[in-house]
């Protein structure tokens, strides 16, 4: 039953994180990848809420490890920074490394703190 829960919450969370990618980066002209950046944020958030409810093991793993799982994504975070790398924007790599780290804590501090 578990893993209907994380593939149902992931069936939720993928193509909202591809349609939320897409939209927030259609409208930016620049190199920098703020689709998902966006989207590591909001999950990073949600996760946190969710962390700091008392959810039981069925909702962290609709929740949890389905749609935030499927929503955040750690493997195009990886691949946009070597994109920037290659591409001669290296400070934006840099920026994009540091930023996504340092605002994913903090919005998952801040949504554990909501929560509580």
């Amino acid at each position: 039953m578990t893993v209907l829960l994380v593939a149902l919450g992931a069936a939720v969370g993928a193509p909202l994180r591809y349609l939320t990618d897409r939209a927030v980066q259609s409208r930016h002209g620049s190199a920098f990848p703020w689709g998902t950046f966006t989207v590591n944020v909001i999950g990073s958030l949600l996760l946190g809420v969710l962390v700091g409810w008392p959810a039981g093991t069925a909702v962290g793993a609709l929740l949890g490890t389905g749609f935030c799982g499927a929503l955040t994504t750690y493997s195009t975070f990886s691949y946009e920074t070597l994109r920037l790398v290659r591409g001669g924007h290296r400070l934006l790599a840099l920026a994009n490394a540091l930023g996504s780290v340092a605002a994913g804590l903090a919005a998952a501090c801040l949504g554990y703190a909501l929560a509580g």
